[in-house]
C-alpha cells in the first residue's frame, strides 16, 4: 500500500495495511484515557451479515497522493478531556507510522464515538 517506493533500483518497498494497522491499534491502546476502538456499522455488518474477520476495527486506512489518510474511532474513558486525548493519540499515531515504516502521514482523525466508564473495562476483562 503505502511507499511503493523502488531504492537504488534493488527493487520495491511496499508497506501492507495491516502493518499500519498494527501500529495505529497499538497506539490507541496503549494511550491513557482511551478506552479502546469503536466499531461502527460497516464493522458490525461485516462481522455480522457477511460473517467476515475484521481485520481494521474502528479504522479506515487509505492512501492520498501527499500521504496515508488515518480515520480512527475510539471510545474513551468517562471524565478524560476528550480534545487533549484526541491530540495526542494524532500525534502517536503519525508519529509512530512515520518513524517505523518511513511513509508520509498526511492526516489523522479521531472520531470520538462514545464515552465508557472504567469500570466497564475491568468487568471485559474478566
Amino acid at each position: 500500500m503505502a511507499n511503493g517506493t523502488d531504492i537504488d533500483g534493488l527493487g520495491k518497498i511496499t508497506i501492507s495495511e495491516e502493518l499500519i494497522a498494527d501500529c495505529v491499534r497499538e497506539a490507541v491502546l496503549n494511550t491513557n484515557g482511551v478506552y479502546g476502538l469503536a466499531g461502527g456499522f460497516s464493522d458490525a455488518f461485516s462481522q455480522n451479515i457477511l460473517g467476515k474477520e475484521l481485520k481494521f476495527k474502528g479504522m479506515k486506512i487509505s492512501e492520498a497522493e501527499e500521504g496515508i489518510v488515518i480515520d480512527v474511532h475510539i471510545l474513551v474513558v468517562y471524565g478524560v478531556k476528550i480534545p487533549e486525548i484526541a491530540w495526542v493519540l494524532q500525534k502517536k499515531i503519525k508519529n509512530s507510522l512515520e518513524e517505523m515504516t518511513d511513509a508520509a502521514v498526511k492526516a489523522v482523525n479521531i472520531v470520538v464515538q462514545g464515552v465508557r466508564a472504567q469500570t466497564d473495562k475491568a468487568d471485559e476483562d474478566e
